[in-house]
């Protein structure tokens, strides 16, 4: 099972945001992309990137603009960077859920 998941949720279509793409990026130790995907119809990636994962830090982006393009609608903000810490705890997942609208977003830490 990958170490981090994601869900994007459009608020103001009150459904999941299909067909969104994401990329995982380590920033420490050195900068580089672990992975890149598309949310499923359900607005879900099961299985971005490694096992596993070493203490370091992290970005997931969202390509929102692509996602605006697809569903004709105007999105204030064309991507969305959410940076997080891994402490280095084998075998934790992260399940990173995004809640989006055309001039909001907000995050958390899921399960």
């Amino acid at each position: 099972m990958s170490t981090i998941t994601t869900h994007i949720l459009d608020s103001a279509l009150g459904k999941p945001a299909a067909g969104v793409p994401v990329r995982l990026e380590q920033l420490t130790p050195s900068a580089r992309i672990l992975a890149e995907g598309k949310t499923d119809d359900d607005g879900r990636i099961k299985d971005l990137g490694p096992e596993g994962l070493e203490a370091g830090n992290y970005r997931l982006t969202f390509d929102i603009e692509t996602y605006s393009a697809a569903t004709q609608q105007t999105y204030f903000y064309p991507s969305v960077a959410i940076t997080f810490t891994v402490a280095g705890a084998a075998g934790e997942h992260y399940h990173v859920p995004l809640l989006m609208s055309p001039f909001a977003y907000s995050t958390y830490r899921g399960s």
